[in-house]
């Protein structure tokens, strides 16, 4: 097909409607429920993206830009396969630690929603920071080596801010500064890496589908299935394209 994979949820949902106006049969509950799925943000709410230098990074906390600074836009971070929905963080309050956290205890109904469209049936809320986290340095120092996981990656940045690093389709890496607010997942298989920033705080949920495994491979994992598969998905040209 001549889409991206990351395309084919929003074709669906178009085609859910569309055959909703022309059909006289009662829309399935598939239907019903695609329909009002809540739409990712718009371009305006993204958290801010841009190039990271190349070679090593010296101080991971540290904006890390180019000079000039080279921003990423919000479609090409779509294009490997990224999602994002803004919430309000503050309106709602969240115990520092709970793990786990049960998701059917969400009371912002644009969680609830995400959470019920995707299938979200685990949680747990963990804080970073040196009083919360024991072998603070340790754990930032190991979130930061790239990975893969054999599921989707799924954060709700409940307070503080951060560093989602990924790479993008020339292997370079892609800083997103993500905030308060945030709702942010990185599909199976994507290499990354995660930090604080020079804050040293960040407040976050982390949402699953089914049993929580926080497995990460280390690059290198061209061989690890969830690495073919969205090297498949996203990173090969579709021979239809041409």
């Amino acid at each position: 097909s001549h889409q991206h994979h990351h395309l084919q949820r929003i074709d669906s949902k178009t085609m859910a409607e569309e055959t909703k106006q022309t059909d006289e049969t009662p829309p399935s509950p598939t239907t019903k429920k695609q329909k009002t799925m809540v739409e990712q943000s718009p371009d305006s709410e993204w958290p801010a993206a841009w190039l990271m230098p190349d070679g090593d990074c010296e101080n991971q906390k540290a904006k890390n830009m180019r000079e000039p600074n080279v921003p990423v836009t919000v479609a090409e971070l779509k294009d490997i396969g990224i999602c994002y929905w803004k919430l309000d963080a503050s309106a709602y309050d969240y115990p520092a630690i709970s793990v786990p956290w049960d998701p059917n205890d969400a009371v912002d109904p644009k969680l609830a929603q995400i959470r019920d469209d995707r299938g979200y049936s685990y949680a747990d809320i963990i804080t970073v920071h040196p009083e919360k986290l024991p072998s603070y340095d340790d754990k930032v120092k190991a979130f930061f080596e790239e990975h893969i996981h054999d599921a989707e990656e799924i954060r709700y940045i409940l307070g503080g801010s951060g560093f989602f690093d990924v790479r993008n389709k020339k292997d370079e890496w892609v800083r997103i500064h993500i905030k308060a607010g945030d709702l942010m997942t990185l599909p199976e298989g994507i290499y990354h890496r995660f930090t604080v920033d020079e804050d040293d705080c960040i407040h976050a949920m982390r949402l699953f589908i089914g049993q929580p495994v926080w497995t990460p491979f280390n690059r290198p994992c061209e061989e690890h299935e969830s690495r073919k598969k969205y090297v498949q998905g996203f990173l090969e040209e579709k021979k239809t394209e041409e």
